[in-house]
């Protein structure tokens, strides 16, 4: 319990110190108009109340996440803590703030045509399918999702199509209306819910007969059941995702660049809300760890529920919350993947509306750009849904490594002290390069290999990174 409670004081902590570091690193204009007011249309861009822009962020960027990725992350044991810990506040929260920031700075620009701007036109078109593709994943996950876990809390009356088709038609208006309507309105509800949930199992944590293990030296290995299968590095640094670092969330932040009233707000908004994801991260996994007794019957729970989270989660909510508790918690479960499923593929939109110049006032252009979106996913729900979800994964920490590199170049340019996001983009890199080289999805190859592999080709985009960012300073300075 010591551990568990140092660890969410210290993410305070970081939002506090770490967080105004960042900032002042960045340094903000507080007298610059933000693209909300200077480019108002009142669909995409308008400002919005600070309180209503945070719990859209927050929910935007949530999502399974910090729920079912923490519970898969639990599995690993108390390792988890650290990564959730250092990698909110060194990498995530460092990663989303600073991806904001450059969008509020670049008139709410969707992040492939920011990476553009600083890592070339190749990039650009490169990161403008991957972010596409990355959406179109996010959405189907987060339609199917919700949609299982909505029929089993209805005993399976309607049927899980069924409930496809009513949050599909849910993510079509909230895709299409102006921010204000449908996302504007809902997502307090939604996230008090979200907020509500995780502080009723941080109650049962500290007044229940539950005891968090403890951040020993004895426990910091992989606990998993097969750790050959499952090496600590890089499965669990691609496993706990939205509650450490996650791309996903760079798509997310032009939809509340277009909305701030002003830059002081970025911190509250960007790093604060990813602070707080990593704050109910660190209460699922707690309370992952402890709910089944200890790590090892959590791994035994999961293998004889084919390592559903959704199942983990149900029964933790249910059994630790009660009956309303219960109906809270879940309703935050359900809540929480649709509401970042919807600004998928809005962003997706956004993304394509830059990307083809086209005006998005009329709804007309917003209905040609949105149906082949929903298209596209609603034939991804034919295919397995575990397999989705493994290349959601790899494909969002993927982009995170992107972007961290591109804020990387953005502080060379600016002659500012890079390393903030160099240190987290090296680190990134080798977990993502090594990931697709060990996992099942990959190449499947053996660990000591991928470990090597991994390295190699970290250094080689090391070294490609920096010398395409020294001949861009030159001819920046030349000019």
């Amino acid at each position: 319990m010591i551990s568990f409670v140092f660890s969410i004081a210290v993410l305070i902590l970081g939002y506090f110190v770490y967080g105004k570091f960042i900032e002042k690193i960045f340094g903000v204009q507080p007298e610059k108009e933000t693209p909300a007011i200077r480019l108002r249309d009142d669909v995409d861009f308008m400002p919005l109340p600070t309180w209503r822009i945070f719990l859209i962020q927050f929910l935007n960027i949530a999502g399974l996440g910090p729920i079912f990725g923490a519970i898969a992350g639990a599995m690993f044991g108390p390792s988890a803590f650290l990564w959730i810990v250092f990698g909110s506040i060194f990498a995530g929260a460092v990663h989303d703030y600073l991806s904001g920031m450059l969008s509020v700075r670049h008139d709410g620009l969707s992040i492939s045509e920011i990476v553009g701007i600083y890592l070339g036109n190749n990039m650009k078109q490169l990161m403008r399918f991957f972010t596409i593709v990355l959406l179109i994943f996010v959405g189907t996950v987060f339609l199917m999702g919700p949609a299982k876990i909505v029929d089993g809390m209805t005993e399976n009356v309607w049927g899980v199509w069924v409930w496809v088709g009513i949050i599909l038609v849910y993510y079509v208006l909230s895709t299409l209306l102006p921010i204000d309507k449908l996302i504007g309105k809902l997502y307090p509800i939604f996230g008090i819910a979200m907020l509500l949930m995780a502080i009723g199992l941080l109650i049962a944590l500290f007044f229940g007969d539950y005891h968090i293990p403890e951040l020993l030296p004895s426990n910091i290995r992989n606990m998993t059941t097969n750790p050959e299968a499952t090496p600590l590095f890089p499965i669990l640094f691609v496993t706990i995702a939205c509650g450490a670092i996650s791309g996903f969330h760079a798509t997310q932040s032009p939809l509340m660049a277009r909305c701030m009233k002003n830059e002081r707000l970025g911190r509250k908004i960007f790093f604060g809300t990813m602070i707080t994801e990593g704050v109910v991260a660190l209460i699922w996994a707690a309370t992952a760890m402890t709910f089944f007794g200890n790590v090892a019957d959590l791994n035994d729970a999961m293998l004889a529920n084919n390592n559903n989270a959704a199942w983990a989660a149900n029964e933790i909510s249910l059994n630790m919350l009660g009956g309303i508790g219960g109906i809270l918690a879940l309703l935050g479960i359900v809540a929480a993947p649709i509401t970042s499923g919807d600004t998928a593929f809005r962003s997706a939109r956004l993304i394509l509306s830059d990307v083809f110049k086209f005006d998005q006032k009329k709804i007309r252009n917003r209905l040609v750009i949105s149906i082949p979106l929903f298209i596209v996913a609603f034939a991804l729900t034919q295919i397995d849904f575990g397999i989705i979800w493994r290349y959601f994964a790899w494909s969002n920490q993927t982009l995170a490594t992107v972007v961290l590199w591109t804020i990387t170049a953005y502080l060379i340019y600016e002659n500012k002290a890079y390393w903030i996001t160099l240190i987290p983009a090296l680190f990134m890199t080798m977990v993502c390069c090594t990931y697709i080289l060990v996992a099942p999805e990959g190449f499947q190859l053996p660990t000591n290999i991928s470990y090597i592999g991994g390295a190699l080709i970290t250094l080689s985009i090391s070294i490609l990174f920096w010398y395409h960012s020294t001949q861009k300073k030159k001819v920046i300075l030349e000019i």
